[in-house]
């Protein structure tokens, strides 16, 4: 590539730049008022309120919901390894039981 084409090429770079900065940009603007109509911001604050409430009440709502439905399988739970304990520890008495009586057997061959 000589000097001049490279010169040409940054030129031709440049330029494009320059129309793309040229062009006007979008500018968003807020949606205009009829003429003559007034907003009433304090309905729509209190619409915002009474929407944000019924919305944080439903959550509200919904959290106590799972939590005594949680409440209840902890009981649930809870109970279950009572009752588990309970078997386990009528097996052990029953297992030492029959191990006395086996030991006593052996006691009573022995002699």
């Amino acid at each position: 590539m000589s000097d001049t084409e490279e010169v040409d090429q940054v030129e031709e770079y440049d330029e494009a730049v320059e129309e793309e900065e040229e062009k006007p940009k979008f500018k968003p603007a807020a949606p205009k008022m009829p003429d003559g109509e007034k907003v009433d911001f304090d309905d729509i604050q209190k619409k915002r309120q009474n929407k944000d409430l019924s919305e944080l009440q439903g959550l509200i709502d919904a959290h106590f919901e799972c939590r005594k439905k949680e409440e209840e399988e902890l009981i649930g739970l809870k109970d279950r390894i009572e009752k588990r304990r309970a078997e386990r520890s009528e097996q052990q008495r029953i297992r030492s039981e029959k191990e006395k009586e086996r030991q006593v057997k052996r006691e009573v061959r022995n002699i």
